[in-house]
Parts: C-alpha cells; structure tokens; sequence
C-alpha cells in the first residue's frame, strides 16, 4: 500500500515508495546532446528533480533544452545571481527586469535611497561569486514553511517586495526555496543544485548590467551578445511611467486595487499611452512632405490593430487624411505559398506576400498615380478586383499594418526617405518582486488567450497549442527588424493581468492534467494567483485593452 506506480516516456514502469524524490528514479543523468536533467514533466506539470510523488504518475525528464527546462535553468540563474547580490552587497536593491536579447537586464542600487547605477567593478565582484557558488555545486532545496514563518524569515531579510506580495495571499503554507542562507519565494521549479548552471555571462549595461543566456538549443556556448538601444529606451521610458504611477510591482498594483485606487490608475496608464501615440504622431506630420507610407508592425496581440486606428485619428487631427492597405489582400495563394518544415502552409512567411505586386502599386501610389487594389477572396483562395482604386492625395498618408512591416524587402522599392516604421510591443515593466519577472510573451499570450474565445470561439487549449508556431514566426520575420524602427510604442498597461485574470482563469480550468499543455495551464495558473482582480467598467473604449477583452469602439 505504501507503494506507488511510475510509468515513464519509454512505456517503462518501476514501482517506488510513496514520497519518493522524482530525481532519484533517474538512470541516466544526461539526457539528449549530453545535456543534465534539471527537472521532470510529472503528470505534465513541471516539476523539480526533488519533488516528492505521492500517487501514480507518469514522468518525463527534462533538460534545458527542452520550453519548460528552459525556464527552470533561467529562473535558477536569476536565483543565483540575487544570491550573489545579497552576500556582497546586503543593502543593495537588485531588480530583474525585462528580457533583452538573449538575456536578462537587471538594475542595481546600492541600498533602498541611492541612485540607481553600478561600476564595473562591482558587476566583475557578482560575476566572480557566482562562479564560486556554480564550483561549489549547493543543494538548492524546495521547502514548505507555515505563512507566519515566512513573514517572519523576509521581514528578517529586509526583502519587502516578498512582503508586499504575500500581503494579500493567504495560504496556509508557502513554498520557498533555499540555498545556503539564502531564500526566495518559489514562483516555479529551480535545478537541483548551483553546480548546473553552467553557461551565462553578467555584461555591464548603464545603468545597469546584462545577464547574458545561452540559446536554448545551443546550451554549450553562449552568442555574441546583441545591443537593443530601440527596445532599451522604451523599457526606461515604461519605467519612467511606473515610476510616475508609482507602481513597479504586483504587490503595489494589488494594493492600489485594494484601496479602491485603481479607476484613477488605469484612467493614467491610458493617458500616458494616448500621450505617446500624439507624439509619434506628430512625428510624421512634422515629416509630411517626404513621408508617404507608415508602417505598423509588432508580434502577435501586441495591440498593432487599435494602434493604427488610434493612429488614425490623431493624424486626422494634424491634419492628415490617412488611407490604409491590407498586405493580406496580396496574399499569393496556396499554390505558391512557401511550406513549413512540416510541410504545412506557412502565411506568416514573407513571400507569403507577392513582394513584386506589392512594392509596384506602393510606388506608383507614392509617386502620386492610382492602382486597383486586389481583395484576397479568403474563401476562394485567390486575389480578386473589384474596382477599388487607390490615389493618395497630398493631404494623405498610407498606413499597412501588418507582421511584416520593418522588413526592408517588404517595401523595397519605396525610397528610404518615404517610409516611417513603428514598432509595437507589450513590454511591461512590472515584477513579481525584484528578482522574477513578468514575461511580455506571457501578457500577450493571455491576451490572445481572450480575444480567441470570445471573438474565435477557440478554447485555450487551442491557443495554446497554436502558440509555439506562433512564436517562431516572430522570431523569424518580426524580432531581428526591431531595429528598422523609426518610433517604438509599448502597448503594455500595468493593470491589464489584473483584468485579464478573471476572464483568463476560467478558460484555463478547462484544460484538464490529462492534457501536454496542462503544465502551461499550470503555470499561468500560479502565476495569476499573485494579482487581485480589477474590473474593466472604466477602460475606456479606444483602450488596446479592449481589442481583446470587447467592448472598443472600433470595428475590427
């Protein structure tokens, strides 16, 4: 009776004992391309090697390379670099902020009331202790404490985001974990000891430093590190507004939503993007006479629709008339559709687009001549006229919206001088605490998550599953032109998950253990646990927000 089943990927099935750690059923320690197991799918839920099993299971182990090892080694390298931080340098303030690209920007202060900064000297002292704690190779332990002893240990430590955070929480336990006396709250499974983490790299940045990852299929060696100043500047900018919010983390954004502050909060997130849009609007009108086609591109549910109609009428006001072209409309077909490597029809390529067609109306239009423009009949398959001419008049602007907008081949036969790119993304600068932050990738995909139900009537399974291809469509026709931008527009406002959440956990209870994207579901699961809801009765209806929660009063 005090045994239990476990029934592992091959069809191999051992019996143990009830309690077992996970990690001690491993056999073989390295798992594909040599690479350590730090952690295990139980039941499809992400787990650490310590985990204990209590009932019949099925179990996969995991390494790095695998999506969800690959969160457990980067948030493990962020628990060692705030282990590092808090031995040298106990009255520092350390924050983990946004992803930069391959790796983690962090900020620094060397206590609560300075300046934000840190000398190079100081991020080579980080960098040389974390080594240490790697070549000592710790136990990092996953621990259950009571909720009183918890408080107790972080108010102790002087680690009041954590008390902010567990301020509106109350479970009768919290799990930490714990390394040579250092403790953190667990938001997610961490590798079984320092001596795992292998591959990084601390960079200095000013202000702050870069904590410089691997790629997750090329574990062994770390890329050459590439600048961002595009991205950079809009995160410090979004930080500037958290700091004129006064919110930079959930524990602050769950007590302004306690104290029945939050209508006058979102009422000044909206403002402050309605103050962005003007600008980047007045931009192109101060360029009127050479700029003839705005183009909008961003990732998936980064908000690009209501920031072009949005756009839109702040153009008007300045006295522009802007005239919009659909890049869908020039789709080429199935026939001539390039395939993915799994040989299904790849529209998010670029030549999904037929490039020739497209580049020969944009110039005649931008040299003053008409086109017909083509409707792609989506039901038929093929690009139709129906005899809508197209003239852009000297009082007009062409605005395309569309994933492919910063790709010089997109519009490579239209002068430089003629084009004004904006890129636009959900970068929010919130943190859990100062170490663990909010992934933009995860706000857009809850995002997605609601407007696919509710305008798609797809379930979050299904987005779910889409997601992965999703992704890599991003990575290959949207990230590497971030830098083609001529103005760039964070969508991210910092009340949304907490909108989001009530309509986002629902959805997720749908999707059952039994399930591969359960341990997905899982983590979001938790993750929304941290935020108190908000209601959306205040948005206002031009809100990015509402192209995915309703409500706009925009036609889509």
């Amino acid at each position: 009776m005090n045994k239990i089943t476990v029934t592992f990927e091959n069809g191999s099935i051992v019996r143990c004992l009830v309690g077992s750690e996970v990690g001690s059923l491993i056999r073989d320690h390295a798992g594909p391309s040599e690479l350590p197991y730090i952690g295990a799918m139980v039941n499809n839920d992400a787990s650490s090697l310590s985990y204990p099993l209590s009932f019949n299971s099925t179990v996969r182990f995991i390494t790095a390379a695998d999506p969800h090892g690959w969160r457990i080694y980067r948030h493990s390298l962020c628990f060692l670099l705030a282990k590092a931080v808090r031995e040298l340098y106990p009255d520092a303030v350390l924050s983990v902020e946004h992803s930069f690209g391959q790796g983690l920007y962090c900020s620094f202060k060397k206590n609560a009331a300075g300046p934000e900064g840190i000398t190079c000297d100081q991020v080579a002292a980080i960098e040389a202790r974390m080594h240490e704690i790697v070549k000592e190779d710790i136990t990092i332990e996953r621990r259950k404490v009571s909720y009183t002893d918890a408080v107790e240990a972080f108010e102790t430590s002087g680690q009041h985001d954590r008390l902010n955070l567990l301020r509106y929480r109350n479970p009768p336990h919290i799990v930490i974990h714990y390394c040579k006396g250092f403790s953190d709250l667990s938001h997610g499974p961490l590798v079984p000891s320092t001596g795992v983490l292998q591959q990084w790299k601390l960079i200095t940045y000013k202000p702050g430093f870069v904590l410089h990852l691997p790629d997750r299929l090329e574990m062994k060696v770390l890329p050459p590190f590439e600048d961002q100043p595009h991205l950079f500047q809009v995160f410090q900018e979004h930080k500037q507004w958290g700091r004129v919010l006064g919110v930079d983390t959930v524990g602050r954004l769950n007590e302004i939503i306690a104290k029945g502050e939050i209508e006058d909060f979102i009422l000044t997130s909206e403002g402050l993007h309605e103050k962005k849009i003007s600008k980047i609007a007045d931009m192109i009108s101060e360029g009127r006479k050479q700029i003839k086609l705005v183009l909008i591109a961003g990732p998936s549910s980064a908000g690009k629709t209501t920031f072009a109609k949005r756009l839109t009428t702040h153009l008007n006001v300045n006295g522009l008339r802007p005239v919009t072209l659909a890049t869908d409309d020039y789709f080429v077909g199935p026939e001539k559709n390039p395939r993915d490597e799994d040989g299904k029809l790849d529209y998010e390529h670029l030549e999904a687009v037929d490039l020739e067609l497209f580049n020969r109306d944009l110039l005649t239009l931008v040299q003053g001549g008409e086109i017909e423009a083509p409707v792609f009949n989506f039901e038929e398959k093929h690009r139709e006229y129906r005899g809508t001419k197209i003239r852009i008049a000297e009082d007009q602007i062409l605005i395309i919206e569309g994933i492919h907008g910063l790709n010089p081949r997109l519009t490579q036969m239209v002068p430089a001088a003629n084009k004004f790119k904006i890129y636009i993304s959900a970068l929010t600068q919130l943190n859990l605490d100062s170490n663990n932050r909010i992934s933009t990738t995860d706000n857009r995909l809850m995002r997605r998550m609601v407007r696919d139900n509710k305008f798609r009537g797809h379930s979050a399974m299904e987005t779910i599953q889409l997601w992965p291809s999703v992704r890599r469509g991003e990575k290959a026709w949207i990230f590497p032109f971030q830098r083609e931008a001529n103005a760039v527009f964070n969508s991210a406002l910092d009340y949304e998950l907490a909108v989001l959440k009530p309509l986002v956990e629902p959805l997720l209870m749908e999707v059952k253990p039994s399930c591969p994207e359960y341990a997905e579901v899982r983590r979001l699961s938790e993750f929304l646990v941290n935020f108190l809801s908000a209601p959306d009765r205040v948005i206002p209806r031009d809100s990015i927000l509402r192209e995915y929660i309703g409500g706009s009063c925009f036609k889509y």
